[in-house]
């Protein structure tokens, strides 16, 4: 299955944040709970179970100068192998002149799937942008698959950020330079205009990027766990 989304959000001469395009193809439904006031609210549902291996999705978001969208999940995603053993993959590309947070819900890596994440950020001058991810090492009792997840962000045409985090090897994944054995592992991505210290605490640390803004990490035996700990950075 090949499927693509696009939202657009924008400015109108009131100081709404209003949505201007969107477009859902299965399984990426985009659902607006707030289409007009100071922040856009939307909310991403995989209308069918998704992805399988061989599926490609991509997501295009647009945030013009001054509007606010917080684009939310509703439900965790199941990376769910295919029949032919082939790879699946997503792409999400962020175009932002105002401010995006993404909060998807966490997802799961189950056993044998094969999966690619991607998320691009291209942000203006002044743009800000804040991004969740929380992988889950297999369900209960069930061994990982594998899956590459990636983040790219300029601003203005320079590089802001570029990693690359890469899950489901048994040995790395214990291993103390890796996930020490924790079975969560969760990032938020914060790209604004505020320089930031150093910090961190047991399983947990927030590093700055030198060109603003800070990129967190937090490792956990659960998602509840894991979720408090990024909440409170």
């Amino acid at each position: 299955m090949k499927a693509s989304a696009r939202l657009v959000v924008s400015l109108d001469s009131h100081g709404n944040s209003v949505v201007r395009v969107l477009r859902s193809m299965t399984p990426l439904t985009l659902v607006p709970h707030r289409r007009v006031g100071p922040l856009a609210l939307v909310h991403l549902v995989s209308s069918v179970t998704a992805p399988l291996g061989g599926d490609s999705l991509s997501l295009t978001v647009e945030v013009g100068p001054g509007a606010s969208l917080e684009l939310r999940g509703v439900a965790a995603t199941l990376l769910l192998p295919g029949s032919s053993g082939e790879e699946s993959s997503s792409l999400v590309r962020f175009l932002v002149e105002g401010t995006v947070r993404y909060l998807p819900e966490p997802t799961v890596v189950t056993s044998r799937a094969h999966h690619t994440s991607v998320v691009e950020a291209e942000l203006d001058g002044h743009a800000q942008l804040q991004t969740r991810e929380v992988l889950v090492l297999g369900r209960a009792g069930e061994k990982p698959g594998t899956l590459s997840s990636s983040v790219r962000a300029t601003r203005c045409g320079r590089p802001l950020l570029h990693q690359q985090l890469v899950v489901g090897d048994p040995l790395a994944d214990a291993s103390s330079a890796g996930l020490a054995g924790k079975r969560v592992v969760g990032t938020e991505m914060l790209l604004d205009s505020v320089e930031r210290e150093t910090d961190g605490g047991e399983w947990w640390s927030v590093v700055p990027l030198a060109a603003g803004g800070s990129l967190a990490t937090a490792l956990g035996d659960d998602v509840v766990t894991v979720t408090r700990v990024l909440d409170a950075i």
